[in-house]
């Protein structure tokens, strides 16, 4: 078990207030981003897919989400931005990838998903609490158990599956990641700070592009 599930799998057990996952460096790769054996398949394989592996928890992630806001809307045409819940099988993590996709199928995803950030690092909430969380979401105008049948639901789980197999495909250990066209992955380390990640992936934009363009 590496350093990183270690770190996580303490977080729950401790169910200490929250904690950042911690950066872990993934094998070099030239240009500072990790090639794919076993490319993973875009959600739109006719445009360039950029998409962030990422924990609510995570005070890197947290770190790292107003340098996405204000870089996601400046993308060229064909670039596409979407989240990907890190998901290593753990419950917490489990459960915050639920939490997300529960937002995104409420529609709610660009209302809720930055102040659950604030509210869990600024907070101290605790997502794996019910109680906690249910106040959080009434006070944001949800009902707490429509939210989590939305939670349980097999829309939403069969999400949290298919970030689990993504996060496994792409060989993610540490968040947050970058992940462009699902064939190359960029860790902090590899960029050398959160804002070299996007420096590095857009450097992938020509040759995501070349390969387009071959490929029709």
């Amino acid at each position: 078990m590496n350093r990183l599930r270690r770190t996580l799998i303490s977080a729950v057990a401790l169910a200490a207030a929250p904690v950042s996952l911690a950066l872990r460096a993934q094998p070099a790769g030239e240009g500072g981003y990790t090639t794919l054996k076993t490319a993973l398949h875009p959600e739109d394989p006719a445009k360039v897919e950029v998409a962030e592996f990422f924990w609510y928890g995570c005070i890197h992630c947290y770190n790292f989400e107003p340098l996405l806001e204000a870089w996601v809307p400046k993308l060229p045409p064909d670039v596409v931005f979407r989240r990907i819940p890190a998901v290593f099988g753990e419950p917490r993590g489990m459960n915050d990838a639920a939490i997300f996709y529960s937002f995104e199928a409420l529609g709610l995803l660009h209302k809720l998903h930055r102040p659950l950030f604030d509210a869990i690092h600024k907070d101290r909430l605790r997502t794996d609490n019910p109680a906690a969380l249910g106040e959080w979401l009434a006070r944001n105008g949800l009902d707490a158990k429509k939210f989590d049948a939305t939670m349980k639901s097999f829309g939403v789980q069969s999400k949290v599956k298919r970030a689990g197999v993504l996060t496994a495909g792409a060989r993610i250990d540490g968040t947050p990641a970058i992940m462009v066209q699902g064939r190359y992955t960029i860790s902090a380390e590899q960029g050398g700070s959160l804002e070299g990640m996007l420096v590095n992936a857009q450097r992938l934009f020509p040759l995501v592009r070349k390969t387009l363009a071959t490929a029709k």
